[in-house]
C-alpha cells in the first residue's frame, strides 16, 4: 500500500474545510439532513455505492476491492449536541444552541477523507469497506433508540465480518494514540424512579407521607452499591443525576421523581448492580410507606476491542507512526459509545486520537461550550484510519 500519512497530509486542506463546514452548521441526533447530504454527495461523486436513510438520517458508502474478501465497516458519527458555542473559532456555530462539543464534525471529515484515499486505492483491497456515517450517537436521553441500533434494524451489520471505529480524544495531546484491546466505553443505563407518597402542608407532616424524605433517602442509599457490593478492582458507577419534586415552599408534593445513569464494564457487575438497585429502591420505598414505580433502560453495551483486530491497528499505526509512543494499556472510560452494538454483532477496534493542545488553548473537554481540537489530529486520524483498514483487506 501507499503512504497514506502523505496522502493525508496532502488532502488536509479538503478534510479541514468539510470539517469546518460541518462544525459552523451542526445538527441534533436525527436531523443530520444537510451534513447526510453533503456526505451523500461527496460519497456517490466517487463512484460509491451509496445507501441513504439507514436508520433515519444515516448514509452508507459501499466500497467494492478488486478481489474477494471479508467487509470492514468503518463507522463514523455525525451528530451535535445541544449546547450554546463560546469558542470564538471563525468557524463556530450560525444553529443557535447547537453545537459540535465531541469533535464528530472531524470524525466526518475523517471519513470522507478516508473514503477518497481508499477508494483510489480499490484495486489493491482483497475485500470491501463499508463507510458509515451514523446519526444520534449522543442518543436522546434515554428515550429513542439511538443511532447505532436505529442502523442495525435497517441492516447495516449484514454482511459485515469487522468494524473499525475512532475518536478525536481532547483529554490528550496531539500526537498521543491509543490502541488497546479490551474495554474501552462502559455500557451505560438509564434509570427513572417515580416516587408516590401523600401530599399535603408542609407544617403539617404528619398528616402526609413525604415523597421528598424518600427520594433523599433513595439517593443516598444508592451510594452504597458501589462502595459495598461491588470490588473494588471492577469499576461501576451509579450517579443520581435529576431530582425533581413539588413547586410550593409549603407544600409536601404528591410525588417525587429521580433519574440518572448506571455505568459499568463487566455483566456480572452490571447485573450486581441492577439487582441491589432495585432492591434498595423498593425496600426504601415501602420502609417509608411510598409506591414506588422503577424503570432501568438499557442505552448501550460496553465497547471492547477484540485482541487480534487490534494486534492489527497497533502494527499499522507503528508502521505510519513508527516514532510515536502508542498507549496499549487498558484506557477505560465511564463515558458511553454505542459503537458496541455494532461491535456485538462483528468483532473490532475503536481507537482514540490525541486533539488537544494547550499552547493554542485548544484543550476543553468535551462537551464544554469552548470545545475545540487542534486540526492537525485529523490528519493522524485518516492516515491510521485508512492504513488499518487497508491492512485487514490485504
Amino acid at each position: 500500500m501507499s503512504d497514506f500519512l502523505k496522502q493525508a497530509e496532502e488532502l488536509f486542506p479538503y478534510t479541514q474545510a468539510m470539517r469546518r463546514d460541518f462544525h459552523k452548521h451542526p445538527e441534533l441526533g436525527f436531523n443530520e439532513i444537510r451534513t447526510g447530504g453533503i456526505v451523500a454527495k461527496e460519497l456517490e461523486g466517487l463512484g460509491l455505492e451509496v445507501t441513504k436513510g439507514v436508520g433515519k438520517t444515516g448514509v452508507v458508502g459501499y466500497l467494492e476491492g478488486a478481489k474477494p474478501g471479508p467487509t470492514i465497516l468503518l463507522r463514523f458519527d455525525m451528530d451535535a449536541l445541544p449546547i450554546t458555542e463560546d469558542t470564538g473559532a471563525e468557524y463556530s456555530s450560525i444553529n443557535n444552541g447547537v453545537m459540535h462539543a465531541c469533535g464528530h464534525d472531524g470524525h466526518t471529515a475523517i471519513g470522507l477523507t478516508v473514503a477518497k484515499i481508499l477508494n483510489e486505492h480499490k484495486n489493491e483491497l482483497k475485500g470491501n469497506i463499508k463507510f458509515c456515517f451514523q446519526p444520534s450517537e449522543e442518543g436522546t436521553n434515554g428515550e429513542e433508540v439511538g443511532g447505532a441500533l436505529m442502523m442495525l434494524k435497517d441492516g447495516v451489520m449484514d454482511s459485515v465480518d469487522k468494524t473499525l471505529s475512532l475518536h478525536l480524544w481532547n483529554d490528550k495531546p496531539v500526537g498521543w494514540l491509543h490502541v488497546g484491546a479490551g474495554p474501552v466505553f462502559a455500557g451505560a443505563e438509564l434509570f427513572k424512579i417515580i416516587i408516590t407518597g401523600k401530599g399535603g402542608h408542609g407544617a403539617l407532616p404528619e398528616t402526609t407521607i413525604d415523597p421528598v424524605v424518600c427520594a433523599a433517602h433513595i439517593t443516598t442509599a444508592l451510594q452504597t452499591i458501589v462502595s459495598r457490593n461491588i470490588e473494588a478492582l471492577k469499576p461501576a458507577v451509579v450517579s443520581v443525576t435529576s431530582i425533581q419534586a413539588g413547586t410550593a415552599f409549603n407544600v409536601i408534593p404528591q410525588t417525587a421523581e429521580l433519574w440518572g445513569t448506571i455505568r459499568t464494564f463487566d455483566p456480572d457487575v452490571r447485573k450486581t448492580v441492577i439487582e441491589r438497585f432495585n432492591q434498595i429502591v423498593k425496600g426504601t420505598a415501602e420502609a417509608m410507606n411510598c409506591q414506588v414505580d422503577v424503570t432501568v433502560k438499557e442505552v448501550t453495551l460496553p465497547v471492547t476491542n477484540d485482541e487480534e483486530v487490534t494486534a492489527s491497528v497497533f502494527n499499522s499505526a507503528k508502521k505510519v507512526f513508527p516514532d510515536l509512543e502508542i498507549a496499549t494499556n487498558s484506557y477505560l472510560t465511564m463515558g458511553a459509545e454505542d459503537m458496541g452494538y455494532m461491535q456485538d454483532k462483528a468483532k473490532g477496534t475503536y481507537f482514540c486520537i490525541g486533539s488537544a493542545n494547550d499552547e493554542k488553548n485548544l484543550n476543553y473537554s468535551h462537551h464544554h461550550p469552548k470545545f475545540d481540537f487542534d486540526e492537525r489530529a485529523l490528519v493522524n486520524g485518516v492516515a491510521l484510519m485508512a492504513t488499518a483498514a487497508a491492512d485487514l483487506l490485504k
